[in-house]
């Protein structure tokens, strides 16, 4: 049935009392794109408008990838309940502050691009906490349909959250609706520290405590006198610490492709946003409208993608994950190629639909490979490196449509996911 792989998901405890507060928030960051944006055009001088626009955009993500590398020392060993909820604390603190300086008639753009460049300072690290918390709460076969949970309602947001904006910005003015997404923010947090208690030690689910402790007692009850065992069980050492660290070579190099291959994709990705928009324009000779058809496809076949990823859990993951790059590839041919909107719109939905699975398995793949102690330290890593990928992309998609026009552009970068869609990892 549709359903059966995300019920555990569902009616799991922590998570039940989590994903509530987790589609809040998101339905407040889907509206703050907009918002932020739209602030900054009414506080920005005349001469600076476009400039101080970027500079709040990239204020609201870049930083994230900064605090994912520099605060791995003081991070790198919370639980995933804690790292989710300080993020959710620090955003919706400094977009609270956003709200006031606004209200007192104080805000000037670089104060506002300041106070959202810290308001995603932790961002890296509560994506990992979300993924961590599935990690440390259900077991392995359950983590693909719990991420494509999480997918789906980022995804879901993201096709409700800028229209429900527009028509708010229309009554109110955007200050309110950042006002309301620093409030979405406190409910997550608010949500996350409800869950802590029954999230239990990191790495660890109850019944796992109680069975230790109850080994534990055993083992202090043993009389002590095996001191003639002790060559045969250091030698068992050794070979435990060799097995120990081969494994742990093995885990280093699939997470370093994992990164390396979700970096190359994203990379490839980063032009679409150039070059779509002047291809409706320019190619096609169409306006506006057209171009939010194809981003609604797009979002639409994201949220199917992201509720069918928990049927691909029997699969093996590595192949499923570059299947899904070079499935996407071949998604964006259509557009390269020029092929009539007919049947470009379409396949940019299936493009879609390919989007959201590769998050969720990539995520999988992770928390299949590492120990969940270590886990927030590597996905933050991850969300260092690829939030920088899709900005790259997009910066070297501008001389790339410049050079050889906007339907070769998205031709290229289509080819090249194909091409990185067959790689296989080296054993």
């Amino acid at each position: 049935m549709l359903l059966t792989p995300y019920r555990p998901v569902l009616r799991h405890p922590v998570l039940r009392r989590v994903l509530p507060g987790i589609a809040v928030s998101a339905l407040g960051d889907g509206m703050s794109v907009v918002a932020i944006a739209w602030l900054a055009l009414q506080i920005a001088p005349d001469g600076g408008r476009g400039a101080w626009v970027a500079a709040a955009v990239a204020a609201y993500s870049l930083p994230s990838a900064l605090g994912g590398v520099l605060l791995r020392r003081y991070l790198g060993h919370r639980s995933g309940a804690q790292l989710a909820g300080w993020n959710a604390i620090l955003r919706g603190g400094a977009l609270g502050a956003v709200v006031v300086a606004y209200a007192a008639g104080v805000l000037q753009p670089w104060l506002y691009v300041t106070l959202l460049g810290m308001s995603s300072l932790l961002a890296a690290w509560g994506s990992a906490g979300r993924y961590t918390l599935v990690a440390e709460v259900l077991p392995a076969e359950h983590h693909l349909a719990a991420n494509g949970v999480l997918t789906a309602i980022g995804e879901f947001a993201t096709i409700v959250g800028p229209p429900l904006a527009g028509l708010l910005i229309g009554r109110t003015n955007a200050a309110v609706l950042l006002a309301v997404d620093a409030a979405s923010f406190a409910v997550l947090a608010a949500t996350y520290r409800l869950a802590m208690p029954r999230a239990g030690p990191i790495g660890r689910n109850p019944d796992e405590i109680e069975e230790v402790s109850a080994a534990d007692g055993v083992e202090e009850g043993k009389d002590t006198t095996q001191a003639g065992k002790e060559g045969t069980e250091t030698a068992q050492d050794g070979a435990e610490r060799g097995e120990a660290e081969r494994t742990g070579e093995t885990r280093n190099r699939t997470q370093r492709a994992l990164l390396v291959l979700s970096f190359a994709f994203f990379l490839l990705f980063g032009p679409f946003y150039v070059a779509l928009p002047i291809h409706v324009a320019d190619d096609l000779h169409a306006g506006a409208g057209l171009l939010g058809a194809y981003y609604t496809a797009f979002g639409a076949g994201a949220v199917a993608g992201a509720l069918a990823s928990g049927h691909l859990r029997r699969l093996p993951l590595w192949p499923a994950l570059t299947g899904i790059i070079a499935l996407f590839g071949v998604a964006m041919l259509p557009l390269g190629l020029g092929w009539p909107v007919g049947v470009a719109l379409p396949a940019f939905a299936v493009a879609g639909a390919c989007w959201s699975p590769y998050l969720a398995t990539v995520m999988a793949l992770f928390q299949r490979t590492t120990p969940v102690e270590r886990l927030p330290k590597v996905l933050a890593a991850f969300g260092s490196v690829t939030v920088i990928a899709v900005p790259l992309g997009t910066a070297a998609g501008g001389p790339l449509v410049e050079t050889a026009g906007a339907t070769n552009a998205l031709l290229a970068s289509a080819v090249g996911m194909i091409v990185l869609g067959g790689w296989r990892r080296l054993s």
